[in-house]
């Protein structure tokens, strides 16, 4: 197994994953996007954050990556949290390891706060933001309709590090030490 940096090439792949989720309450989203808004997702992404996938022998099973949160300035210290695994490779541990990789990345990078949006009941999504140290903001009771129902989804948070005054800029992911980018990823495979 590899974790590595996503590129604009694996939208397909990576699309496929998502595809297996896009009739379900998982995702809010109600018709797949296509490879191309994909590929500009991605491209938009990696323009500040992490986004990483998770092969195994040269496929890739699983995806997760950090967006902004919100758009005015005083909120640039904020991610939202997404991970994606192919559904035969879920509850093996590979969408925490993802998960803490991106967290650390992020950390690295200055960002303050984490979130993650749940649609519920999804044990496993909720565990596992449990797992990571997420703690509940709060819930948005039938806040969308998906799947023939109304849906909850969970807020959760996270806090990365202090809040100090005159917090620097986040740091672009591809201003960040190689060295250090590469550990963070065999680190988070190993554990």
């Amino acid at each position: 197994m590899e974790f590595r940096l996503a590129q604009v090439e694996d939208a397909a792949s990576l699309l496929n994953i998502y595809g297996q989720y896009i009739d379900t309450p998982i995702t809010f989203e109600c018709t797949l996007p296509t490879v191309e808004e994909f590929e500009n997702r991605i491209r938009s992404i990696l323009e500040l954050y992490p986004y990483l996938v998770c092969e195994e022998q040269g496929k890739i099973i699983g995806y997760a990556y950090a967006h902004r949160q919100m758009e005015r300035e005083a909120y640039q210290w904020n991610v939202e949290l997404s991970v994606y695994l192919d559904q035969n490779f879920t509850s093996k541990g590979i969408g925490k390891r993802l998960c803490q990789a991106v967290l650390e990345l992020l950390r690295l990078q200055g960002v303050k706060n984490v979130y993650s949006l749940v649609v519920c009941p999804n044990p496993q999504s909720e565990g596992l933001h449990k797992a990571l140290g997420f703690g509940t903001i709060g819930i948005h009771r039938n806040t969308g309709y998906k799947a023939g129902a109304w849906r909850d989804v969970v807020w959760f948070d996270k806090a990365l590090s202090h809040y100090g005054p005159d917090p620097a800029p986040i740091i672009p992911l591809n201003q960040l030490d190689q060295e250090i980018f590469h550990q963070v990823l065999s680190y988070a495979l190993r554990n």
